[in-house]
């Protein structure tokens, strides 16, 4: 058993969806270091078998179980199998996602749907399996991957901004609804862009290459916040240089945010170099199963260049708004 004071005395059984890749496979080497019991799930057998190899060599105790999270019997058939083999749950985490890149109107109608049947309903489906022994037992933490998508648009990623925007509400909702079990934690996680092959994995309807803009989050740190919510559990958690900032200019000037977010996008992708239009691995199985995306050693200076044009205009939003506030604040009168 680990001493890492994060994990509680006794190895806790956590189940981790999306583990065969990016920040779900950071976070099942994390849970293994210290001594977790893990169930991993994602829709790859090849993928999971990998993965659980190299967590039972920190000696975890492993049970794979392959699972589509858009079909609600799967989901609870993992649920299922992970208290058969081990009698109980006590951490489940929805770590899926997937996204689509592309004008709404070149997206497939399909492509919009299955972007919110995973990163929605799959969410929904993995609360709806685990709650009802997470009441039973009067104690569990449910931890929703949502990002920084949940608070502020993504121009042309229509659906994928819809998915967590939603995700976000309904997260605070069963937050609520939960509120009378006060062993029972709902948490929520927001990570700017990360370092993952999901950039790659991810439809792309651009015609044109993807980058993701600096700066891009280490997915181990991602990885090492989750081990630290089983520990500690907190309703909202945002990681990434730009998160808060990003959430303070949207709440004071949405509409200058959105529009400067989408010049920024439409700006990259006009000196972006062609590339293949892909439905990437929103209908199959994600195909590589690395944690990084590589972006971060590229050190490719647009992308760089992109960041801190990013940073700044999020500054000057921030500002702006502050300002127009400021203006519009009524002054007290004098008197007479």
């Amino acid at each position: 058993m680990s001493a890492n004071p994060l994990l509680p005395s006794t190895q806790p059984v956590i189940v981790l969806t999306g583990a065969s890749s990016g920040i779900g496979r950071a976070g099942a080497l994390a849970f293994a270091r210290d001594g977790a019991q893990l169930v991993l799930a994602a829709r790859g057998r090849e993928g999971l078998e990998g993965i659980a190899a190299e967590c039972r060599q920190f000696g975890a105790d492993v049970l794979v179980v392959p699972t589509d999270v858009t079909d609600a019997t799967m989901v609870q058939a993992l649920a299922e199998a992970a208290i058969g083999r081990f009698g109980h749950i006590d951490v489940w985490i929805n770590n899926v996602g997937v996204g689509a890149v592309g004008r709404f109107e070149d997206t497939p109608a399909q492509a919009h749907r299955r972007i919110i049947e995973t990163n929605l309903i799959g969410h929904m489906n993995g609360a709806h399996a685990v709650v009802p022994h997470f009441r039973a037992r009067k104690q569990g933490t449910l931890i929703n991957m949502i990002s920084l998508g949940g608070w502020t648009p993504s121009p042309f990623a229509t659906a994928y901004t819809a998915s967590k925007f939603g995700l976000r509400g309904f997260t605070e909702a069963l937050r609520a609804e939960l509120g009378d079990l006060p062993d029972v934690h709902v948490c929520a996680v927001y990570p700017t862009f990360v370092d993952t092959p999901g950039f790659t994995h991810g439809a792309n309807y651009t015609g044109k290459h993807l980058k993701p803009p600096s700066p891009l989050v280490d997915p181990r740190e991602v990885a090492l916040l989750f081990v630290d919510l089983v520990h500690n559990p907190r309703p909202t958690v945002s990681i990434g240089a730009v998160a808060w900032p990003a959430r303070l200019a949207h709440a004071l000037a949405p509409d200058l945010v959105a529009s400067t977010t989408y010049g920024l996008m439409d700006r990259s992708l006009a000196h972006a170099d062609p590339a293949a239009v892909s439905a990437g691995n929103l209908f199959a199985p994600t195909q590589g199963h690395a944690i990084d995306g590589g972006y971060r050693d590229a050190r490719h200076a647009a992308a760089r260049k992109l960041g801190a044009y990013a940073l700044g205009a999020l500054a000057l939003v921030a500002l702006v708004a502050l300002v127009a506030l400021a203006a519009l604040r009524p002054r007290p009168r004098r008197l007479a």
